[in-house]
């Protein structure tokens, strides 16, 4: 076995890195090489097309039947809206369980642990009538609405990020609140002022995990959105290789294209926190 310390370990290591990048990079510069190619497939192409073109791109934001753009900004408004309301609630639940005592504490951890190993699928039905009947009283959060669709994602994910949250909490020393409140602090202005500077890291993990999960997720959307003018990316994606579009790919690897670029965004925007965040909130439980 070579050292790594050693020329050959070196080597060795390198490969492997170059190897595990080309793996992961490839399907990205294949759908991007036929987002450019001006044929409608995705075998049977050179990876360099030839004539290279933006057709399809232009495509995408002339279509009245296809609004790709209204689509794209549904996913940004559902999944940044989303993400926020769950880690400011998230942060609230958090501090309470990590520096309060009261009793049915413990027991609400373990239930906020086991409800997420429930699989979504068993509650869709649930929730699907649970929509319709809130519609009926309040529209505005019922079925085919962006509050009802938000409102489904933060009960969805406040379980695990409460829980990921608290444990970062816990390693901030307490110290630094009691003196805080000995100057004349509250407990709220303690949590404002000086919990959630420290826990910018957390912060950012919750957003980038809670924004992608939102933005990619297919299924909850598909079921309890509607109306053409409501769907979100991932709904709308699909479109794009149904009916008139069933054979034109180059269109479809050009919505992937432009679809990924608020996920990149968000995750070059808040990555220098995401390594500290998961790693200090495994801590402690």
């Amino acid at each position: 076995m070579y050292s790594r310390h050693t020329l050959p370990g070196k080597l060795l290591r390198h490969l492997l890195i170059c190897g595990m990048i080309t793996f992961a990079l490839f399907p990205v510069l294949w759908i991007f090489s036929a987002s450019l190619n001006p044929g409608n497939t995705l075998f049977g192409q050179a990876f360099i097309p030839e004539n290279p073109t933006l057709r399809h791109y232009q495509e995408l934001f002339n279509s009245p039947r296809h609004p790709f753009g209204l689509w794209l900004w549904n996913s940004i408004k559902v999944s940044g809206i989303a993400s926020l309301l769950t880690v400011s609630l998230a942060a609230l639940g958090a501090y309470a369980l990590s520096r309060f005592r009261f009793r049915g504490r413990r027991t609400g951890l373990l239930a906020l642990l086991i409800i997420q190993m429930f699989p979504q699928m068993l509650a869709m039905v649930a929730i699907y009538l649970l929509l319709l009947e809130i519609g009926r009283h309040i529209p505005g959060l019922g079925l085919n609405t962006h509050a009802g669709l938000i409102m489904v994602y933060l009960g969805g994910a406040m379980g695990f990020n409460t829980w990921l949250m608290k444990g970062y909490f816990d390693t901030i020393p307490r110290e630094l609140e009691e003196s805080a409140m000995i100057d004349g602090a509250t407990h709220f202005q303690a949590f404002l002022q000086i919990i959630l500077p420290l826990a910018r890291p957390i912060l950012a993990v919750i957003f980038i995990l809670s924004f992608i999960g939102t933005y990619s997720d297919f299924l909850l959307p598909s079921i309890l959105l509607t109306g053409t003018e409501n769907f979100t990316f991932a709904v709308g994606l699909r479109l794009f290789i149904l009916g008139e579009y069933a054979t034109r790919w180059g269109i479809f690897a050009a919505a992937c294209m432009l679809g990924a670029l608020p996920i990149l965004v968000v995750f070059l925007s808040l990555q220098r926190f995401l390594i500290s965040g998961l790693t200090r909130g495994a801590v402690k439980g």
